[in-house]
């Protein structure tokens, strides 16, 4: 058998192993009342198990290895961390283990003890060359409710990662949710290929400036457009003229500079999603709304939330461009379906979650969530490959959850410490 010590962590943990007639290697007769609890920070891996050892009762911590002389190797025996050890649990015992005291810890040997069908399981995941995850040709076969429990679990764990994010710009910030949340909400108007000039375009441009000129829509672009690097070259329409005149003045007011126009990209994206055209519809919504959110943290329907991201005010010069000084068929320019959910799903959700978090406020978190459930799955090729697999998903929630597993479990083969791993592992 090709044994790990995580596949020996694993049958400690749950006693997965044959417990009949268990003693040492010195015939002392064993008795498990507990295992102890994991331990991951350094010293032994299981910490205050209880455990009989012959007639009497010990408290303490347990470690384990493939192999005796692992002990050893490991320098452990230069570590006082590991002088309170009650119990060296082993795959094979190839070397007797005495301390620097004169004491021999008691050893327990699994060589022949470690079922057969759940070896071969553990063998599968691990070992075998799937080409999505370890459990591809199986996670079909784990019921709902686990693959629903260990989902919620990574999602949450995913949530927590991002929300450090938040947190730490927060605190750069100065305790400043509003501005925050602008400069994520302006990166998530990049979707992805534009996002780092949109931040900077953001951090460029702060909050309390656009608030001064939220009256005037065409200075608001101009603030805009300007910050962008739009501005720079010479322009010919009308609109664009008055933009740069109005900019021209507010730039050397605020003592501005603007966004380096390189950055931004067109390349194989749809006219649609232009950058400029992604511009045009911030600048609608910055000049539309007011303190964006507070009204986050205050409406608690998605239909609502989603009304904050509809029918933006784009200015009509875009009905008919794509680009400056281009005009183009006429089509409408508003934020699709799609694009709305995208933003409340990678902005509005991890702001509600991250704020409940650092207020400790769980009704926010709980909001978060639901509003993931309210909101449809994403569609990418991870998500279609679960979907051939014969996961059934159809929320936001599921989706993220999936996204998860996948990126932190499955690609590094963490079966073991998955929730779908372990009830693979544990089937009939």
């Amino acid at each position: 058998m090709l044994i790990t010590e995580d596949l020996l962590h694993y049958l400690w943990k749950f006693r997965l192993f044959e417990r009949t007639e268990l003693r040492t290697t010195d015939g002392e007769e064993i008795e498990i009342f507990s295992a102890g609890l994991a331990h991951t920070d350094g010293g032994p891996d299981f910490q205050n198990a209880r455990i009989r050892i012959g007639d009497t009762t010990w408290a303490g911590n347990v470690e384990l290895h493939v192999a005796s002389s692992d002990w050893q190797r490991h320098g452990h025996q230069t570590d006082g961390a590991y002088e309170n050890v009650i119990l060296h649990v082993v795959y094979r015992d190839d070397a007797p283990l005495t301390l620097n005291d004169g004491r021999k810890v008691p050893t327990l040997k699994l060589q022949d003890r470690i079922p057969e069908s759940l070896y071969n399981r553990y063998h599968q995941l691990i070992f075998s060359n799937q080409q999505f995850i370890p459990c591809e040709g199986t996670i079909v076969n784990v019921d709902s409710l686990t693959l629903r429990n260990w989902l919620t679990r990574v999602l949450v764990e995913r949530l927590e990662k991002k929300s450090k994010t938040v947190l730490d710009a927060l605190e750069q910030n100065r305790g400043d949710w509003e501005e925050t949340f602008y400069h994520f909400l302006a990166a998530n108007f990049g979707f992805k290929i534009n996002a780092l000039p949109f931040e900077l375009l953001a951090r460029s441009l702060p909050q309390h400036i656009l608030g001064k000129h939220k009256n005037s829509a065409l200075q608001t672009e101009a603030l805009i457009f300007g910050q962008a690097g739009f501005l720079e070259d010479d322009v010919q329409d009308d609109y664009p003229r008055k933009l740069k005149e109005e900019y021209t003045f507010l730039r050397k007011k605020y003592q501005l500079t603007p966004v380096e126009k390189h950055l931004w990209k067109f390349l194989r994206l749809r006219p649609q999603n232009f950058p400029t055209v992604r511009l045009a519809q911030f600048a609608a919504l910055i000049s539309g709304s007011s303190h964006l959110f507070s009204k986050i943290l205050d409406y608690k329907e998605v239909a609502t939330l989603r009304n904050l991201f509809t029918g933006l005010q784009v200015n009509e010069y875009w009905q008919a461009h794509y680009r400056f000084d281009a005009e183009s068929k006429p089509s409408a320019k508003n934020l699709g379906a799609g694009a709305i959910d995208n933003l409340l799903l990678n902005t509005v959700v991890l702001f509600l979650f991250s704020y409940g978090k650092q207020q400790q406020q769980q009704y926010f978190v709980s909001r978060s969530l639901q509003l993931l459930e309210n909101l449809p799955a994403e569609q990418n090729t991870i998500i279609e490959e679960f979907v051939n697999l014969g996961v059934k998903l159809n929320t936001a929630f599921e989706s993220q959850g999936l996204l998860e597993l996948k990126n932190n479990y499955c690609n590094h083969k963490k079966c073991l410490q998955c929730g779908v791993g372990n009830k693979i592992l544990k089937l009939a």
